[in-house]
């Protein structure tokens, strides 16, 4: 029993020391590959007729702020003012739950990042504890800036696309930098199911949400972020 509770202690602190050794490069380098990428792609591989694989990377300063506003404004209104977690929403999701409604999420901004960034797509108990695990880990040595950069730059926001730029340059022939309030409420629009939902041919339940979401942007007023 002693030897196996050394190995395991052994075991977590090389993945703690990995972990950390990962977001801490992270915090600076771009990222320029995923698990999800890596299983969508292996799905295109295996059962569609070709791999579609549209990602660039580029810096905040390449991004509308329009854009960053309508993600902020559509998927997690208190990004700026959290810790990673957003536990009233997270006590409504759980009190719709009891009461037999559909269980929702309370994902933030930051949980999102996390998950892309680090594990796969699942809704488990383990994936969601190392969800949270990395959570606590960049919202300690990344900024709020940078966690938006990171997101921006990885989220799924169509087949095959990864990304603002990718998702500006396929929905609006523009680059990200570019993207008007409209535009950019359209893309967040389609963010909770990219793969069904294209920003350029919104049907009506989209263009409502882009309404809902360019409210939700004039309600926010400016955003700045600490140094």
């Amino acid at each position: 029993m002693k030897r196996l509770v050394a190995w395991l202690g052994r075991v977590l602190l090389v993945f703690w020391g990995i972990s950390v050794l990962m977001v801490l490069a992270l915090k600076v380098l771009p990222v320029y590959f995923t698990p999800l990428i890596g299983i969508r792609t292996i799905h295109q591989v295996f059962f569609e007729e070709k791999v579609v694989l549209n990602k660039k990377w580029v810096p905040i300063e390449e991004i509308s702020p329009h854009m960053y506003m309508a993600v902020i404004a559509s998927e997690d209104q208190k990004f700026l003012d959290h810790n990673g977690f957003d536990w009233e929403a997270l006590e409504g999701a759980m009190a719709d739950y009891r009461s037999g409604k559909r269980l929702r999420g309370g994902s933030t901004i930051s949980n999102q990042t996390a998950k892309n960034v680090f594990l796969w797509p699942g809704r488990n108990f383990v994936r969601k504890a190392l969800e949270a695990y990395f959570t606590v880990l960049i919202e300690l040595t990344w900024s709020k800036q940078r966690i938006l950069e990171v997101y921006l730059n990885v989220i799924e926001m169509g087949d095959g696309l990864y990304g603002a730029e990718a998702a500006a340059q396929k929905y609006f022939n523009k680059p990200a930098s570019k993207l008007s309030r409209q535009e950019a409420a359209l893309i967040a629009a389609i963010l909770p199911n990219p793969i069904q939902w294209r920003a350029d041919r919104p049907t009506g339940y989209i263009k409502k949400r882009q309404a809902w979401i360019l409210k939700n942007m004039n309600n926010l007023g400016e955003l700045k972020f600490e140094n």
